[in-house]
């Protein structure tokens, strides 16, 4: 640059720096034919009228950058300035070298009025698609790594059997499924096994503290992680202030109702939708107290655990073993109203309210960036902790409906009742304890593990940075600790415990998707190779010779040839897009087919008919593809078909839940659109990344 005081700065086409007196620069690539040094000439904005002075040109690569890079400044600087002179002498330089792109004039006085080019539109879709690189280090972390296998598996079975066990199981029985309750916990449990799956091919290869957030970050791109961390984040949210609804219950039932019956006196009975009949000042206490426990770190929390859960698992046994010495087979008869009263409808709709029983183990990958060997722990947790709780569920859901008739249960405290019913006062006070210790031991886990996924979007730059500080001292993200439980024992106070599941059985359905769609982005995308493979190495040069993931299988070419000639990934991601909406037609078609699609017989047959073979179709495309094969890490067997399936059934239940469920996720997922719109998607750290990439 001229001038004693001024730096000159490399930039590229069209990008723009301050000097060190705060003057704009830019640099235009000049285009022309012929000119093989690809000269660039640079300008210098002095004043508010636009005055352009060439300087030393050195040679610039064509690849980095095009003419339409400079709309990106004129758009920017005509905004600051009211005078149309520039306008024209600008127009004048930009013709000279940008004959090849004869457009470029014509679009001048459109970006001098501030409107968006096809370049910047483009730019802004690609941020909402960028990914988190796989490639980052997996053991650096400001988290102390101090959980095995052992307290991993323990957090899981204590996040999991609580509510779902003591309280759900009596009102699927009631007012669902009858008996046949037993079939929809074991629908849940191969939804949820189908899932887990996903979760521990994650978990092996991703193992950091964000959970489905972070899977979803690596492969779908930014704007969907976002939604699904902001999902998680009400999953987990909701889930807690249910749990501590339930747990203030079996308490207060303990006590013959006079916590309730106070407060109902006092301060009235509500009848509004989704709020509760009175507030419930025992459940925000107990959260605000399960908080300062889990603001104390890793360590404290992790022993509470233990202890709570392991009361717990001795009364499971308890009422297994008295449950089946106690057991009536005549309470399934068809005197009784028959093994499934209300039919096959009923039993989906259970299994959907009974997926929030197995609600819980995503505690497990969300606390992977704090244990000792994550890539073989977590997948090991994960796997024990959804056999011995799916075991456990089916086996207490059968006595139960054995112990006394399923049109007789209390729905509010069904095993303590049922009890109570034959006679056992005794053996009812101390499945009582039980429900307590269990209920709370997953409102611990809640607690535990809702900061740690608001504490890896804050360190990507997603979510406000005050929530990525960890206490020196505790070694844990004590603001998000602090805030969501307040936020927690809000909701828990104020909204009925029925709307708090169904609001967090959505959520996780939602997640749960998500997360078999990445498992299959995943699956068929290349991964970066590894630094540790130098090229000459006899792996990467077997790499190199092998069909890249993505691409169409070698023997199948000559009968796909139509799909050969996209580039890797580009087919299978069209596919990939018809075979979620031909699911989600096939489920609907299935769901309401007979009822609220009002369709004749034969359009309900052609409809499941088309949906089906499409949706079959898809699959067959899908594996006709190279994937991704590792054998560091556990990897997902049969895919596409077994993600495929987890889709299938997980938008089946989801389309079980009511339509204000729907519209409160909705709105809640507007919210979270909002929060990325205002602040996230410009203090994302891979936004960060972009900006040197603009510098020579």
């Amino acid at each position: 640059m001229s001038g004693p005081d001024m730096t000159p700065i490399t930039v590229l086409v069209g990008s723009i720096l301050p000097t060190s007196q705060g003057l704009p620069l830019v640099c235009i690539l000049d285009k022309t034919p012929g000119n093989l040094a690809r000269t660039c000439f640079w300008f210098e904005l002095t004043s508010p009228d636009l005055t352009w002075e060439p300087q030393s040109t050195p040679p610039v690569d064509s690849n980095k950058g095009v003419c339409p890079r400079s709309h990106l400044f004129l758009r920017l600087h005509f905004a600051l300035t009211s005078q149309c002179g520039p306008l024209r002498r600008a127009e004048d330089l930009l013709q000279e070298p940008c004959r090849q792109l004869a457009w470029c004039t014509s679009q001048l006085s459109t970006m001098a009025w501030g409107l968006p080019s096809t370049t910047s539109l483009a730019r802004f879709c690609q941020k909402l698609n960028r990914l988190k690189p796989l490639e980052e280090s997996t053991t650096e972390t400001s988290l102390r790594r101090c959980l095995t296998t052992l307290d991993l598996t323990l957090m899981g079975m204590g996040a999991t059997v609580g509510s779902g066990l003591y309280v759900l199981s009596g009102t699927v029985a009631k007012e669902m499924a009858g008996p046949a309750v037993l079939v929809s916990y074991s629908i849940a449990a191969v939804a949820f096994l189908l899932a887990a799956l996903c979760y521990v091919e994650f978990g092996a290869r991703v193992p950091r503290t964000g959970s489905a957030y972070l899977f979803t970050y690596v492969s779908m791109g930014e704007l969907w992680a976002f939604l699904i961390g902001w999902n998680v984040l009400l999953e987990y949210l909701f889930g807690g202030a249910a749990v501590a609804r339930a747990s203030s219950s079996y308490l207060d039932a303990i006590f013959n109702h006079s916590i309730r019956n106070f407060t109902m006196a006092h301060v009235g009975i509500w009848q509004v939708p989704f709020l509760a009949q009175f507030p419930d000042f025992l459940a925000a206490g107990v959260i605000l107290l399960a908080s300062t426990f889990v603001s104390c770190g890793a360590r404290v929390s992790s022993w509470l655990n233990h202890m709570l859960l392991a009361f717990n698992l001795l009364v499971i046994l308890f009422i297994i073993i008295l449950g089946f010495v106690l057991a009536r087979p005549h309470n399934w008869s068809a005197d009784e109203g028959g093994f499934a009263p209300f039919g096959f409808s009923g039993i989906m709709a259970g299994a959907a309210t009974c997926f929030y029983a197995f609600l819980g183990f995503g505690v497990i990958a969300a606390s992977s960036e704090e244990a000792q060997n994550p890539k073989r722990a977590v997948p090991m947790a994960i796997i024990i902790t959804l056999s011995l709780v799916a075991g456990a569920y089916i086996l207490v859901s059968t006595v139960l409906t054995l112990i006394v008739p399923w049109h007789s249960l209390d729905p509010d405290s069904a095993l303590a009742d049922a009890f109570y019913q034959r006679g056992y006062s005794w053996a009812a006070f101390i499945v009582a304890a039980g429900a307590i210790c269990a209920m709370n031991t997953v409102l611990l886990s809640d607690i535990f593990t809702l900061p740690r996924i608001v504490y890896a979007m804050a360190t990507d730059g997603l979510f406000f940075k005050v929530f990525a500080h960890v206490h020196p001292r505790t070694q844990v993200p004590v603001v998000g600790i602090l805030v969501f439980g307040v936020l927690m024992a809000f909701l828990a106070l104020l909204l009925d415990l029925q709307t708090l599941v169904q609001f967090r059985s959505i959520s996780v359905l939602l997640t749960f998707t998500f997360v078999a769609i990445s498992i299959i982005v995943l699956r068929f995308h290349k991964s970066p190779p590894a630094s540790s493979l130098g090229p000459a190495s006899p792996v990467g040069s077997e790499q190199a010779s092998a069909p890249e993931p993505g691409q169409l299988r070698p023997a199948l070419r000559p009968y796909l040839g139509f799909l050969g000639g996209y580039r890797p990934g580009a087919a299978v991601a069209w596919v990939l897009r018809v075979l979620v909406a031909s699911a989600i037609t096939l489920d609907c078609v299935l769901v309401f087919g007979g009822s609220a699609l009002h369709l004749p017989p034969w359009g309900h047959t052609l409809l499941l008919l088309v949906s089906s073979v499409v949706f079959l179709l898809s699959l067959l495309v899908l594996g006709a593809h190279q994937q991704q094969r590792r054998e560091d890490a556990f990897q997902v067997p049969m895919v596409p078909l077994t993600p495929a399936l987890s889709i299938l059934l997980n938008i089946s239940l989801m389309l079980q839940l009511s339509y204000l469920t729907w519209l409160s996720l909705s709105i809640c997922l507007l919210i979270g659109l909002l929060v990325y719109f205002g602040y996230g998607i410009w203090h994302s750290k891979e936004n960060q990344r972009e900006l040197p990439g603009l510098l020579a």
